[in-house]
């Protein structure tokens, strides 16, 4: 069968691979049709994720945000599993016996598998699953299925910023994250000031209700921010951008005892003022992938929210097309919100 393999850093082609035959015991196996790229394929793809693809992490087969067709459903799944239905995926295994596993968070497990990262992804055209891996969706479309991984970041982050109804979030970065984190936010009741120095990703947060700034320099908007949200500053800051230097800036844009959450990806070092976090009683946490629950949450969200979420795929490739697309889209990133594969038949 086909499939875009990443070879080496920089370098993907289209190759035969092996079919992954049929699923086990436990196991789906799966036909993708949608396969969304996001800013961590982009640095995989680039070599800058280091240790934590492993020691030897190509060549790989990509893609972690995927949506396909149950192909089978092998011996003892779940019988809400259905071959010929449509599911997403949630990329994550773990291991089940780490401390963060025992304390319920297993998605930064110690000994964590990602699909598309640490094992064959999305972009071949079948994919042995484990069946606690799959939800199903049932009319939603492919490729706004693919955004259900996306989201599920956005859920997670919103639930470790414990965030509330009346409380106001300023998110830095209107990229799909952003956007998720806007839209999460809103439905939990907070107001919401979604930030960007590219003014036409801005403006898509209009179809969602956020408010929208978009700003040239930093100091320009701590200012803004807190005229925003009151002299007291927002009591949530989502940094969605992976830039280092923002990270000082949520810092200094938050509310005393207020909440910064990372969930922008970088291999720099963030300069930061550590008498900030001591004298204002700051929480700054980091956000990875989601709980199988999150995952669920995320499914539920974008069903809800189709028509708005659909507008962020912009672009829309082949699988023979794939390594254009990755090499495209980060080389436009202001043009691509979403770059998604589509492969055969979807």
């Amino acid at each position: 069968m086909k499939a875009a393999v990443t070879e080496a850093p920089g370098t993907m082609r289209i190759a035969d691979v092996p079919d992954p035959g049929e699923p086990s015991e436990g196991e789906v196996l799966v036909r993708p049709e949608a396969v969304g790229l996001c800013g961590s394929d982009f640095h995989y793809f680039l070599g800058h994720l280091g240790d934590a693809v492993g020691a030897d992490p190509y060549p790989r087969i990509q893609g972690h945000e995927l949506a396909g067709v149950l192909e089978a459903v092998g011996p003892d799944c779940p019988a809400r599993l259905r071959a010929g239905e449509r599911v997403a995926v949630w990329p994550v295994t773990a291991c089940g016996h780490c401390y963060p596993c025992g304390i319920g968070r297993r998605n930064v497990c110690s000994n964590l598998s990602l699909v598309g990262i640490h094992r064959d992804g999305g972009l071949q055209e079948r994919l042995r699953l484990p069946a606690e891996q799959v939800v199903p969706v049932g009319d939603l479309d492919a490729a706004v299925s693919a955004l259900i991984e996306p989201v599920s970041i956005a859920i997670r982050a919103i639930v470790r910023s414990r965030i509330e109804t009346g409380e106001k979030a300023v998110v830095l970065g209107a990229g799909p994250i952003g956007q998720a984190l806007a839209t999460a936010a809103l439905e939990r009741g907070a107001s919401v000031l979604l930030v960007d120095r590219v003014a036409s990703r801005v403006e898509r947060g209009r179809a969602i209700g956020a408010d929208l700034l978009a700003l040239d320099t930093d100091d320009d908007l701590v200012a803004a921010g807190r005229e925003w949200a009151g002299d007291e500053g927002p009591q949530v800051v989502f940094e969605a951008t992976g830039v280092p230097e923002l990270v000082q800036t949520a810092v200094r844009l938050v509310s005393q005892a207020g909440r910064v959450i990372v969930v922008g990806l970088s291999a720099h070092d963030a300069p930061l003022r550590v008498g900030d976090l001591a004298f204002r009683e700051i929480d700054v946490l980091g956000v990875s992938c989601c709980n199988g629950d999150e995952f669920a949450e995320a499914a539920s969200l974008v069903a809800r929210r189709r028509d708005a979420l659909a507008g962020l795929v912009t672009h829309e490739f082949s699988l023979e097309e794939a390594p254009v697309a990755i090499d495209y889209a980060i080389r436009h990133p202001p043009e691509v919100m979403k770059a998604m594969i589509r492969l055969e038949g979807a």
